[in-house]
């Protein structure tokens, strides 16, 4: 536990860092850390048997994260993703054992990885780095913050198991808990923000919370779903006491997407 505090602690520092300096020294670690949960995905269907066709991913990742950080267009990275999939399945199917399986986990980290990270990279095209910083607060602290709520009422009156196929030691009292506390993060930060820079009507970072919150439990558990079908504990073993960057990043992903397409709803039909 120590030393996953300690571990913890380092990781809220670069990601406070990353986000004072904003730019380049906020977009090339996510860059970097999308590349590695992308990597740990395709590894973790590996190790459970599959054969994914790895070369289609990998090119989609290495042109999708640059083009969209510089042209910040999701119409681009569309035919890029399905370009991609029609590669993957043509190979499959010209194998001489094609299986269904090996297209979908194929698939699988442009879905639930590069898409989610291209999103996190679309909340720091906001107008203005308060705006940035407090969108991107918002997409690592709800799920962050829930979590930590989860575990803690989880672990001492959980009672009813939230879903136990997928993750056993989950419960109903935690992932409760989790949504409040997604919610009090959301609206705690916009009360701070709205004292330094003008931000969306108040109403909206309930709503954020509540969603996001959810996202980054529906997240946490198919990223465990995943590992249970692999047959493995963690993705891989970089970040000490944490695991590997998809465990840490699996929520993220989810409600950081959730988070980017609220967002541009509500532009559209708010106009904030």
């Amino acid at each position: 536990m120590t030393q996953r505090i300690i571990t913890g602690a380092a990781l809220v520092l670069i990601l406070g860092l990353a986000l004072w300096g904003g730019g380049l020294w906020f977009a090339v670690p996510c860059m970097i850390t999308t590349i590695l949960s992308f990597h740990e995905m395709i590894k973790a269907t590996v190790q459970a048997g599959h054969k994914p066709v790895q070369w289609p991913c990998y090119l989609c990742l290495i042109l999708s994260i640059p083009l969209y950080h510089f042209f910040g267009s999701v119409a681009l990275m569309m035919p890029l993703v399905g370009g991609a999939f029609m590669f993957i399945a043509m190979t499959v199917i010209f194998r001489a054992e094609p299986k269904l399986d090996d297209i979908m986990v194929s698939g699988l980290p442009m879905i639930s990885v590069l898409l989610p990270g291209l999103c996190i990279l679309g909340l720091q095209k906001a107008p203005g780095q308060g705006n940035q910083t407090l969108l991107l607060l918002l997409a690592f602290g709800i799920p962050l913050f829930g979590d930590t709520m989860a575990y803690f009422i989880g672990s001492r009156y959980g009672k009813r198991k939230l879903c136990p196929a997928v993750s056993p030691n989950k419960s109903v009292e935690g992932a409760v808990a989790g949504l409040i506390g997604s919610i009090v993060w959301a609206m705690a930060l916009a009360g701070v923000f709205a004292l330094f820079i003008p931000i969306p009507p108040f109403w909206h970072f309930p709503i954020l919370g509540l969603l996001g919150g959810v996202a980054g439990q529906m997240g946490d558990l198919f990223a465990s779903l995943i590992k249970r079908h692999c047959g493995i504990k963690d993705f891989s073993n970089i970040i000490p006491g944490h695991g590997g960057m998809m465990d840490r990043l699996d929520s993220v992903y989810w409600a950081s997407t959730v988070i980017y397409m609220y967002l541009n709803l509500a532009i559209r039909t708010f106009g904030a």
